[in-house]
């Protein structure tokens, strides 16, 4: 009775009623009437109602309302993120689904309470979450909610391919792969138009070459075009075919076979001796050869009349041949190219050239620079290793080391190297495998493919010659 007077009084108040003191035993009465308590149970029942429609309602407008993020996705790249009730502090929903995610590819996986899909396409999204609150009737109308999902675009997409010209007097194929027997080996060599260049339809300025010479001699070569340089895809070309050409002259050839006497000489007496008779062979020989290209280049210059930067190139090149106590490898580099061999067992790596990088290099250097003749780091551009086997000789251009190996410290490592044979292997983000090895028929597209990895950042021309 108390309870239903105190609601009674409070609507008198609602509607400036009083009930004075006086008429305090009416009011007991009029409460006593059956119409009247009826009335008040309605009045009673109609608040409460009243009360949870606006509890509901509220509850819905929050959810509604309440800010969610959800990770960004990107068009071909396995996505999942946890849509998280518990975190999101809906444990009072009772029903849900989704609207939008077919369309671009995802789904909502119940188990995992994880949104999960490859995404199709890009763009700015909203998807309709809809959803019933507990005590909600069964039939009634689902709740929407939008929540924004950014895809982005594969960022592979976002580059161009465009041809270059092949009327320009210096043009060359923009990617070119090849497989080939090379001395008692076989040597899996790849040079791509890096996708800054591509982008613009401009050229392929890293090259390379190999050649069998006689008496069993092999040859690799790999130059990288300076990217400021004007014509530096002409300046790598040429830099690779004066290689060749300076080790095929009737010269040459017969100053090869010098190095036979000498090796045989060091193999029946190992002194120091005949250790320095091999380095200053393989420094008088192999910078002969360099300064060949030199002056390749410099001729070329001005008979084109140009300045011989136009034509700047790094350049890198290794001489092989097996003999009967081992392998004997001679090298040569200048710029930021790497040469590595990689001992029978890949237990050991034998780096054959320092890089023009960092503080030892004083930055990238090129054969056509005249001042790496004359300097007194010249000497220490050649290398001579003897060497039981061998599973590979790999050399590079920076389009390949800046992204796989980053710095030059990692070089000596043969860990890095076992990871990046793992990385051919198929160890990737793409799954792209090589399969190095002779009878492999598809080796040039597996290696072409693997040459196309995505790297953030690294958009350089690539060229990687392996000999295995």
């Amino acid at each position: 009775m108390d309870d239903d007077q105190q609601i009674l009084r409070n609507l008198f108040a609602g509607n400036n009623i009083s009930v004075p003191k006086n008429r305090a035993a009416l009011l007991e009465e009029f409460l006593k009437e059956e119409q009247n308590i009826k009335a008040i149970n309605a009045v009673v029942e109609n608040q409460n109602l009243l009360i949870n429609n606006w509890k509901m309602d509220n509850r819905i407008t929050d959810i509604i309302q309440q800010p969610v993020r959800i990770l960004n996705a990107t068009v071909g790249k396995p996505y999942e993120t946890k849509f998280d009730f518990d975190k999101f502090k809906w444990k009072d929903i009772a029903a849900f689904q989704f609207e939008g995610l077919d369309e671009v590819g995802l789904h909502h996986d119940e188990k995992t309470k994880q949104l999960t899909g490859v995404p199709t396409q890009s763009g700015d999204f909203k998807i309709v979450f809809k959803f019933k609150l507990a005590g909600e009737p069964e039939d009634a109308a689902f709740h929407e909610k939008l929540i924004p999902l950014i895809i982005n675009p594969d960022p592979k997409s976002l580059w161009k391919n465009l041809e270059s010209d092949k009327n320009d007097p210096y043009w060359k194929e923009d990617n070119v792969t090849q497989f080939a027997p090379l001395g008692d080996r076989h040597i899996l060599v790849s040079s791509k138009r890096g996708r800054a260049h591509a982008n613009v339809g401009s050229f392929r300025e890293d090259d390379f070459a190999y050649r069998d010479l006689d008496d069993g001699w092999s040859l690799v070569v790999v130059a990288d075009g300076a990217g400021s340089a004007k014509i530096s895809r002409k300046g790598s070309a040429l830099a690779c075919n004066s290689v060749v050409q300076y080790f095929t002259e009737n010269s040459s050839k017969e100053s090869l076979a010098e190095f036979d006497v000498l090796l045989q000489q060091h193999k029946n007496n190992s002194g120091d001796d005949t250790q320095k008779k091999l380095n200053n062979y393989v420094y008088n020989k192999l910078g002969k050869a360099a300064l060949y290209v030199h002056k390749q280049l410099a001729e070329f210059a001005t008979k084109a009349e140009v300045p011989l930067k136009d034509l700047n190139s790094t350049l890198i090149f290794t001489l092989f041949k097996k003999y009967d106590i081992g392998y004997a490898f001679l090298s040569f580099g200048v710029g930021d190219c790497p040469i590595a061999i990689l001992n029978k067992g890949v237990t050991e790596v034998t780096l054959m050239n320092w890089i023009d990088v960092g503080e030892f290099g004083g930055g990238t250097r090129f054969i056509t620079m005249p001042e790496i003749f004359q300097n007194e780091k010249f000497a220490t551009r050649f290398g001579f290793k003897l060497i039981d086997d061998f599973s590979y000789l790999i050399m590079m251009s920076d389009g390949i080391y800046d992204p796989k190996f980053v710095v030059e410290a990692n070089l000596p490592n043969i860990k890095k190297w076992k990871e990046f044979l793992a990385d051919l292997g198929g160890k990737n983000e793409d799954g792209v495998k090589v399969e190095l090895h002779p009878e492999n028929k598809d080796i040039v597209n597996q290696f072409s493919t693997w040459m196309d990895f995505w790297s953030p950042g690294n958009h350089d021309d690539r060229t990687l010659a392996i000999v295995l």
